[in-house]
């Protein structure tokens, strides 16, 4: 068979379909999770921070590295099973533990993540949550577990995957600053499910959390978009009702109509990865295919309740700025409009004073043909006269001669003034 060359990204691009691996998690065991972001300019931060800051805790163990440049790692640390992912804004942590604590969401388990390596952590935490994973008892041992462990009014619950497990949680960060969440895994569910199960309500915390970056976002941008809305509906007044000259509006319109630009710049990125981790949650919460377990709100009730309207203020933020700068845009450009036209009917009265002008100089410039053809036929008649003279006989005066040449030299004059004008023009 004739080899062909191959795409020099072809075996990348397929085997990163097969990088981040569900977790394999046997019941009973704890999850601790921690998601980690920059403040400010995340996409753009050194990764290779996030990467030193991964080798900083495997070296704690005796780990292995992962490869230069990783995005993502799996293995196993001491008696926990670590696994890293590196995403486009934050870096995320999952460690499973087998087994779980006498406490239930015990905040020794997150020791996990010493805490002079949390400090060193090259952004600030995001979230962080504990799983406590446990085999399914009856539905009153997971009732009474329930209420011991969960804020009732905020508590979600659903049986998920064909009743292969109910998941819970309140959506509340604890006294130790992590969110909860309860896995109580059917009998006869295999390690991978529940694997699947655990990576999904990681998943959704995280985008959940990130998402909700852009509703904060929202709220210290709101003060200053109402002030630029009224700001351009009354300058949009005056000019509707000419209570300002254009020229003076239009500086303190391009001021209004910069600003909104601006922020629409600073926040595109923001509020698009909003939308496209909320999408994220919505997808996460749909493969787990919920059923409600004893009419209590599942987790799509809770995100309808209580995310979505977040959500919501952010997408109607993002529209009504689109539309406060589209409004700046036109009003702006109706301005300007007015201010051409303006300007073209002082350009047309200057032109129609220039062309009096030119008319007027017209008349004076024939005028003074006039008095030139007076003067040069003065000139010309003594020129003549006095030439004439001594040729002419006796008798005749000078003065009739003079007078005799006069009308014949005015007449060539001013036939030689008007077929020059006639080359000129």
């Amino acid at each position: 068979m004739t080899p062909i060359d191959d795409h020099p990204l072809r075996y990348a691009l397929a085997n990163e379909l097969h990088a981040r691996p569900f977790p394999v998690a046997a019941t009973p065991c704890t999850v601790v999770f921690l998601a980690i972001k920059k403040p400010d300019a995340a996409v753009a931060r050194d990764r290779n921070e996030d990467l030193a800051h991964l080798i900083n805790l495997l070296d704690r163990h005796g780990a292995q590295h992962p490869q230069p440049e990783a995005t993502h790692y799996a293995g196993q640390i001491g008696r926990h099973w670590l696994k890293w992912e590196q995403h486009t804004e934050f870096v995320t942590y999952t460690a499973i533990t087998q087994n779980v604590s006498d406490r239930p969401f015990n905040p020794a388990d997150f020791e996990v993540f010493p805490p002079d390596w949390l400090m060193a952590s090259p952004g600030q935490r995001v979230t962080s949550a504990m799983l406590r994973v446990v085999e399914r008892q009856e539905d009153d041992a997971v009732r009474s577990a329930l209420a011991n462990w969960f804020e009732p009014e905020s508590l979600a619950v659903a049986r998920v995957l064909d009743d292969a497990a109910i998941c819970a949680s309140d959506f509340r960060i604890d006294p130790a600053g992590h969110m909860r969440f309860a896995l109580f895994v059917t009998k006869g569910t295999g390690r991978r499910r529940t694997g699947r199960i655990i990576q999904r309500l990681c998943e959704i915390e995280t985008y959940k959390a990130m998402s909700m970056l852009g509703f904060a976002r929202v709220k210290q941008l709101t003060p200053r978009i109402g002030e630029l809305d009224g700001r351009l509906t009354e300058l949009m007044g005056q000019m509707t009702d000419n209570a300002a000259h254009p020229d003076e509006l239009l500086p303190d319109l391009l001021s209004t109509s910069t600003e909104l630009e601006t922020l629409s710049a600073r926040c595109s990125f923001r509020f698009a990865a909003t939308g496209a981790y909320e999408a994220i949650v919505n997808q996460r919460i749909e493969v787990l295919r919920e059923e409600r377990f004893e009419s209590r709100q599942s987790f799509a009730d809770f995100m309808m309740r209580r995310y979505d309207p977040a959500i919501r203020t952010v997408k109607s933020t993002e529209r009504r700025l689109r539309a406060l700068s589209d409004r700046a845009i036109r009003a702006g450009e109706l301005l300007r409009t007015r201010v051409d036209v303006e300007r073209s009917a002082q350009n047309q009265a200057l032109l129609e004073s220039m062309d009096q002008r030119a008319q007027i100089a017209l008349r004076l410039q024939h005028t003074v043909e006039g008095l030139s053809v007076v003067a040069i036929s003065f000139y010309a008649v003594t020129l003549v006269s006095d030439f004439l003279y001594p040729l002419t006989e006796d008798g005749i005066s000078q003065g009739r001669l003079t007078s005799v040449v006069t009308i014949p030299v005015i007449v060539c004059v001013w036939v030689a003034i008007r077929q020059i004008r006639k080359r000129l023009q």
